[in-house]
């Protein structure tokens, strides 16, 4: 049984839902998603409470129903409150800028990195930190991933692009012989 899917979601008065056969239509300012199903689960929709049932007891009839409730939890936050992800910049003349909706990078290449931002997506820069905001918890994580894989932190220094509750365990340099 799913512990995930067993769990009702409680509906924020911001956010408005409906169920229109097997998708899920989610409302909340002017952000509008939609959660397709395929009729794989079972969609109750009681008063401010959205909950899910397997259809049947086969393993991945159970592991959809896990995922989809994540996946309309996730929905409901993104909307309600949003989802931020912090990086940081470490290194000697690393530093980002946000110009328009491009970020610009510069660590230590030729040329400056630049990334496009997407709709729907804010960043910020302060200092040495990248602060990225949306509504979209997979796309946020996906923009991050993307953007640290420009210079991932090395181990001997941890020079390079890191999240900001991530640990680098640095390696000791070489040492001399006597």
């Amino acid at each position: 049984m799913s512990r995930v899917g067993k769990r009702p979601i409680s509906i924020p008065s911001a956010v408005q839902v409906s169920v229109e056969g097997s998708k899920i239509v989610f409302k909340g300012g002017k952000i509008t998603k939609e959660l397709e199903t395929y009729g794989r689960v079972h969609i109750d929709l009681s008063g401010s409470e959205l909950s899910f049932r397997s259809i049947d007891n086969e393993p991945q009839s159970r592991a959809y129903w896990g995922t989809y409730r994540a996946l309309a939890s996730n929905i409901i936050t993104g909307i309600a409150s949003g989802f931020s992800k912090v990086l940081e910049i470490n290194g000697v003349g690393y530093k980002a800028a946000v110009s328009g909706k491009v970020l610009e990078l510069a660590l230590g290449f030729s040329h400056p990195v630049k990334y496009p931002i997407p709709e729907g997506v804010e960043m910020s820069v302060d200092k040495n930190t990248i602060t990225i905001k949306g509504s979209d918890k997979q796309q946020i994580g996906q923009i991050a991933a993307e953007i640290r894989e420009f210079r991932p932190p090395e181990p001997y220094k941890g020079k390079g692009i890191k999240y900001s509750d991530e640990i680098i365990i640095r390696k000791a340099g070489k040492t001399a012989k006597k």
